[in-house]
């Protein structure tokens, strides 16, 4: 595997998940907390996205074929997952569960939405099974494995940066970027299901 290869590769993950893009995501999502609950949780969701790529890279193929989910299957259902994400943000049912006796020490999205689907999504599962299918060799399958830790280490340095721009935005500004973010989720959201809906030919039959 040359080095272009190795740069595409990163290239192409780097874009799929987005680390940079997470980073206000993840403020949003862990508003009111400490700096070493925000850790843990960026920890922990990293940890289990690396889980789950490294699981569909090495046989994701298969296991959708085995439980008889296709791919734009999987892309629709991360999008509604998504998009109930999105109307808790615009509509700050988070923030009410906050400010109430406990329910903000209860409140842990390091699974969902963070680890899956926002870190390990569908396009991430997609490109960690088409990565590793381009070449059959244990060296191939090795590389890519180490390009999808570093984005993923990436994707932690960023959520650990997330708690100083907390500090910086304040109550206000924070409750201003979890409503646009929430747009932006929502719309997402809405792509992935567009994206599946084309993958299984309905979409273009609706058109």
């Amino acid at each position: 595997m040359d080095i272009a290869a190795i740069i595409t590769a990163f290239v192409t993950l780097f874009v799929v998940i987005d680390p940079v893009g997470l980073a206000p995501l993840f403020v949003a999502l862990t508003p009111g907390m400490s700096e070493a609950r925000r850790r843990h949780i960026g920890a922990r969701a990293t940890m289990i996205a690396v889980i789950l790529l490294t699981l569909f890279g090495l046989a994701g193929e298969n296991i959708l074929t085995f439980i008889g989910i296709s791919l734009p299957a999987f892309r629709i259902a991360g999008g509604i997952l998504l998009f109930l994400t999105a109307l808790d943000m615009l509509f700050e049912r988070r923030t009410e569960r906050r400010e109430g006796q406990s329910a903000d020490h209860d409140h842990d999205p390091s699974v969902f939405p963070l680890a899956t689907p926002l870190l390990a999504g569908p396009g991430a599962l997609a490109t960690m099974i088409l990565l590793v299918g381009e070449d059959q060799g244990a060296l191939h399958l090795l590389v890519i494995l180490l390009v999808m830790l570093v984005v993923m280490g990436l994707s932690m340095l960023f959520f650990i940066l997330a708690g100083p721009l907390s500090r910086l935005l304040g109550r206000t500004g924070t409750m201003v970027v979890t409503r646009l973010l929430g747009m932006l989720l929502a719309a997402l959201s809405v792509q992935f299901i567009i994206d599946g809906l084309r993958g299984t030919g309905l979409y273009a039959m609706a058109g």
